[in-house]
């Protein structure tokens, strides 16, 4: 898939106030400083279409962006760590929470993982919840330009082996270097099948 045009849609606070639309909407989660910003700049190719901070929880709102005139990438504000009130990461955890479950036109999660750490309690628990809901998703392991190509393959399936304690069958996964620009193009290629079958599917 090539990327042609992205542009900013809109911040939202609540899933009610995101965009009235029927087109497809991928989002991107993961822990607070695990790189989504910098994936997301990297696979639009915008440098600054993201806000990279090394401040966790920087981002709080459900923001749009439109790729190409006919898909949504989502940013989702991070669940872990973050320098906020109580009151506000539960806030934040209501309405992601609330995007999630009740957001008709999400076709896929990309739930970010850290690719340099042993698997973490709250990534396996966020992934089982997405799929006890059965809300789809894939894994992105962020970071692979941190370790050599060996040890992110075996810290990857460690994470595989934890969630196959629950899962019959694994979702899709990917490994990526928003440096190096690793997943670039299967991330993308994956994006442009779904939006291909679900259109064939309504033919």
């Amino acid at each position: 898939m090539e990327i042609k045009t992205v542009k900013y849609v809109i911040s939202s606070p609540t899933v009610q106030l995101c965009p009235k639309t029927t087109m497809p909407e991928y989002a991107f989660i993961g822990r607070s400083n695990v790189g989504k910003s910098s994936l997301i700049n990297m696979l639009t190719g915008h440098s600054k279409l993201a806000m990279v901070s090394g401040q966790p929880g920087k981002t709080q709102t459900i923001n749009h962006f439109i790729v190409n005139d006919n898909w949504y990438l989502v940013d989702l504000p991070g669940y872990g760590y973050a320098k906020v009130a109580q009151q506000k990461r539960e806030e934040w955890q209501k309405n992601i929470r609330q995007y999630l479950l009740l957001r008709e036109n999400l076709y896929c999660v990309f739930v970010l993982v850290d690719i340099r750490l042993e698997p973490q309690t709250i990534d396996i628990e966020f992934i089982n919840f997405l799929g006890e809901n059965q809300v789809p998703i894939a894994i992105i392991f962020t970071k692979a330009d941190k370790l050599g190509p060996d040890a992110g393959k075996r810290n990857a399936q460690k994470v595989l082996d934890k969630l196959s304690e629950e899962w019959e069958e694994l979702p899709p996964h990917f490994i990526s270097s928003a440096e190096k620009k690793t997943g670039r193009t299967e991330i993308l290629h994956f994006i442009h099948q779904a939006n291909k079958n679900t259109e064939n599917s309504i033919d």
